[in-house]
């Protein structure tokens, strides 16, 4: 009684052509998410950089690698001339633009760069010979994979409507959903208790009912629907069902809470630093034991939460808030950054603070405080989105049933099957994972990826 049915497929790509067809100039896929063109552009943003270190080497002009993707780079240009002050900036020997200075530090974006290629960069006064910077070299990142085989596994269907809502990875033989899945009973008839979690092991699936409180404060339980997850570790999960909370360890629940949200979704460090946000603006935030409320200045549903590093050791959580995005720094300060019209903001994810996914209707990027668009028709249907680097991203689209792949130069496209409908994605590894129902069963994807 309950085990699940397996699907088998499989999804295969050349990459040795698509190495190939960068390197000659070309987009080995029909539809790419960054072209490469002819010129390059770049963006100079005048703004103070994270750093105020003073010119190396003597040096009049010191430049210095920031963060680099598949086919972008940031870099920071430090000077000690008197200003304003024109330089050249050089690429690979070539004039790549002249950039007008009128900061000390100044921050340059270059975007239109090849996958694993090495650069190097050299800025010089443009009017006075000699006065030059160190030569800098910037490698940018390799793409991924797109090559994955996948297994989908379901659940129920025989009792009532099953789901999975959400889905976490803490390894690829260890992975966790949460939900609601009815089974018959020992008489063959519907069991109104729901399993409302379940776990793979790398070889089979174990079903739970983890108990909340009926009502808060109350003594009473039942293994209520659960919502959303978060896993630290395989002895450190979190897990909630509306305005209630459990920390798990893998065997047994160690605490239950009531907080005061009712929860879409789960972000932390770890089992002291955790964040819930939910419905009608709800924000708690769990530290030394306790819940805290944070006003978030909005009554409309917060979907999303991700937390991106500041560079000081400390996290800027972004929030996906339907029409903006809600950030909350490292003393729970909020500031507000509006979408643009008619966006959708339901799902955020990000490495740095200068490069921020968020899926709704479609992928918008909100890269270095700008907002920009990935236009391409299935690329626009994406509403989840989940990475772990910038050449390994991935997200749900189409009707919920295409799980998409970005692997830093493209997209790709895969649907295991086109009943599935998919709520949440993770990625970890080479595995990723979503969660969701196909017809009345509730349903696990697991994609792992060939190499």
């Amino acid at each position: 009684m309950g085990n699940p049915s397996p699907k088998l497929s499989g999804f295969n790509k050349n990459r040795e052509e698509q190495v190939k067809a960068y390197k000659a100039g070309k987009s080995y896929f029909k539809a790419t998410y960054i072209p490469i063109i002819a010129i390059f552009f770049i963006f100079i943003f005048f703004s103070e950089c994270n750093t105020t270190e003073p010119p190396i080497n003597g040096k009049a002009i010191t430049l210095k690698l920031e963060d680099v993707s598949c086919t972008e780079t940031w870099i920071s240009l430090t000077t000690n001339l008197q200003l304003p002050a024109t330089v050249i900036l050089k690429q690979d020997n070539q004039t790549r633009s002249t950039i007008n200075l009128v900061k000390t530090d100044t921050l340059l974006y270059i975007d239109s760069l090849l996958p694993n290629k090495t650069y190097s960069y050299v800025a010089s006064h443009s009017g006075l010979s000699g006065i030059s910077s160190n030569e800098l070299t910037v490698a940018t990142m390799d793409t991924t994979s797109h090559d994955f085989t996948f297994e989908t596994y379901t659940f129920g269907g025989q009792a009532g409507t099953c789901t999975l809502y959400d889905v976490a990875i803490i390894d690829e033989n260890n992975i966790w959903a949460v939900g609601e899945i009815y089974l018959l009973d020992s008489l063959g008839q519907p069991d109104p208790r729901a399993y409302n979690a379940v776990h793979w092991d790398g070889s089979k699936w174990k079903l739970l009912r983890l108990q909340f409180y009926t009502f808060c404060g109350q003594p009473s339980t039942g293994s209520y629907p659960a919502k959303s997850i978060i896993a630290f570790d395989e002895n450190d999960i979190w897990i909630t069902s509306g305005s209630q909370i459990t920390q798990f360890d893998g065997g047994k629940q160690l605490m239950t809470d009531c907080i005061p949200v009712s929860v879409n979704k789960l972000w932390g460090t770890d089992d002291n630093n955790l964040y819930a946000v939910g419905v009608n603006g709800g924000i708690a935030h769990y530290h030394n034991g306790g819940w805290s409320k944070i006003e978030s200045g909005t009554e409309l549903n917060i979907g999303d939460i991700w937390g991106i590093p500041d560079g000081t050791g400390s996290y800027n959580k972004y929030l996906a808030a339907d029409n903006s995005i809600l950030k909350i720094d490292n003393n729970n300060q909020l500031t507000k950054i509006n979408a643009e019209p008619g966006m959708i903001i339901i799902s955020i994810w990000g490495k740095s603070n200068r490069l921020v996914y968020t899926a709704g209707d479609g992928v918008v990027l909100y890269k270095n405080n700008q907002w920009e668009k990935i236009n391409r028709p299935d690329i626009n249907t994406i509403y989840r989105v989940r990475g772990q680097n910038y050449n390994d991203v991935c997200g749900i689209g189409g009707s919920g049933s295409i799980i998409y792949h970005f692997n830093g130069y493209s997209w790709q496209s895969i649907n295991p099957d086109q009943n599935n409908r998919y709520w949440r994605i993770d990625i970890k590894g080479n595995t990723i994972a979503a969660s969701g129902y196909q017809g009345e069963k509730a349903a696990v994807t697991i994609l792992r990826r060939n190499n």
